[in-house]
């Protein structure tokens, strides 16, 4: 059995250990690690916190994150703690205050070991566009862990931390959980405050936690949701316990099945472990039936033009004058932007910055932005009338399980490693991926997908059918 925020936190309470000890062994592991899971070690930050964990441990003033050592995605505003977003354009960056989840995490108690390895600026599906080099997966260095959220996904399924925060703007939480057999949460688009969270596409970008169970993730998401009045976008509406109802009988309930998600895209050996897990939820009392995502297909155009025009927009503050990278010795003010620019960004960042200014530019809006717009209502639409027939649509997270290492050479195959994620994001929904079984020793994910704020009924299902598998006790050798 794996170590567990609800288990440790039974070891803590009952003085087994102290959290002190806890955080010890678990920055042995990370420095030990071959897995390049992250960008910052924060040692004696976490020393420090887990040392005031056991302060308020022994004074009876606790609760079940305290003193639990975590994994932060770097992405996350960190005060005092150099915040990357996995880019050389913001090597240098300290920032000067908090995310509001990371707050949340301080405030909690719990223990921060560092700050995780991502794809730039969010920006990719394999963790390869890191300025900080690629992450391994934890079953196979050979393989990716999958992106954006790589370096978390590897955290927790090697074993270097109990849990880890991530975002996902197209599947960056779901598809590295896939790939690397850990259970990871996309909530609803306004559930969880996006402030101090570096911006890559913001009508998209959702924070998230990946854990070892869904039970583990409940636990989290009671933390981290709810209404922040410096997020715009931060929904106001009453906080749930997403405990309370995660043992609720699920029998009776319908799973809907996109014949989309099953088509020639997708690898045999990945749809014969989705259809044995569908086949467990029958057993367990759930009704199947076959619908329709008609529009699903568009969904690959249509978010990589839209994210691309709102990642254009959000980078242009990052011009070498008031924070991040800066050319030496400009010319002029025109040679700073340049320079600092194309010095502080990868490849594919520009890719997309261009992308998205080409279709921003007059004359090419219309063809393609509001084209684009057009296509993600449709999406959002095809989800609605599907969740008026049932509660949960199941399928695939990715087409495979992981690939290999600098196996993909063009953004146009590697985007298509988000063909079953990215409409979640498009029509704001929530979504899980929850481990599934193996195929040829690298493990494959069960994708959940719920209608709008049904968070704590994806959470249901997935422990339920947790308790009646075990793939996700499943641990990778200890690299």
């Amino acid at each position: 059995m794996q170590n567990t925020i609800k288990s440790l936190a039974n070891g803590l309470k009952n003085k087994e250990f102290s959290s002190v000890e806890l955080t010890t062994d678990y920055l042995n592991f990370i420095n030990k690690s071959d897995l390049n899971a992250f960008i910052t070690i924060t040692d004696e930050l976490a020393i420090s916190q887990a040392k005031a964990a056991d302060q308020n441990i022994a004074n009876n003033s606790f609760n079940i994150l305290t003193g639990m050592p975590y994994a932060h995605k770097d992405i996350f505003c960190t005060k005092g703690v150099k915040t990357s977003a996995g880019s050389k354009m913001l090597d240098n960056f300290i920032s000067p205050y908090n995310a509001t989840v990371s707050d949340k995490l301080d405030n909690s108690g719990a223990v921060m070991l560092g700050k995780t390895n991502l794809d730039e600026f969010a920006m990719g599906s394999s963790n390869e566009n890191s300025y900080y080099g690629a992450v391994k997966n934890p079953w196979n260095l050979n393989k990716t862990p999958g992106g954006s959220s790589g370096g978390s996904a590897a955290a927790v399924a090697g074993e270097l931390s109990v849990f880890a925060t991530g975002t996902d703007t197209g599947g960056s939480i779901r598809q590295p959980s896939s790939l690397c057999g850990i259970t990871g949460i996309k909530p609803t688009y306004g559930l969880v405050s996006r402030y101090g969270m570096i911006a890559y596409a913001s009508s998209f970008d959702q924070a998230g936690v990946m854990t070892k169970t869904a039970e583990d993730s409940a636990i989290l998401l009671n933390l981290i949701a709810g209404f922040d009045e410096k997020d715009s976008t931060s929904v106001n509406r009453n906080n749930e316990d997403y405990l309370k109802t995660i043992n609720d009988s699920i029998q009776g309930l319908t799973i809907g099945l996109p014949k989309e998600f099953f088509s020639d895209g997708l690898d045999d050996k990945v749809a014969n472990k989705i259809m044995l897990a569908v086949k467990e939820f029958e057993s367990m009392g759930l009704k199947v039936k076959d619908i329709s995502l008609p529009h699903s297909n568009y969904a690959i155009p249509s978010y990589y033009i839209i994210a691309s025009c709102e990642c254009s927009s959000n980078l242009l503050r990052l011009d070498g004058v008031r924070y991040g990278h800066r050319c030496q010795d400009p010319k002029d003010l025109q040679d700073l932007y340049l320079r600092s620019r194309s010095e502080g960004f990868g490849d594919e960042v520009k890719r997309r910055i261009m992308v998205g200014t080409y279709a921003l530019s007059a004359g090419y809006y219309d063809a393609y932005y509001l084209k684009a717009q057009k296509a993600r209502r449709l999406i959002s639409d095809d989800f609605q009338k599907a969740f008026q027939s049932v509660d949960v649509i199941m399928g695939p997270v990715s087409p495979t399980t992981a690939f290999d290492l600098a196996s993909i050479h063009d953004s146009a195959s590697m985007y298509l490693s988000d063909i079953y994620t990215l409409s979640v994001n498009l029509a704001g929904l929530p979504a899980m991926s929850v481990p599934a079984g193996f195929s040829q020793n690298l493990p494959v994910g069960l994708q959940l997908i719920g209608n709008h704020w049904s968070e704590a009924k994806l959470l249901n299902i997935a422990h339920k059918f947790q308790e009646q598998t075990n793939f996700h006790n499943q641990t990778p050798a200890k690299i």
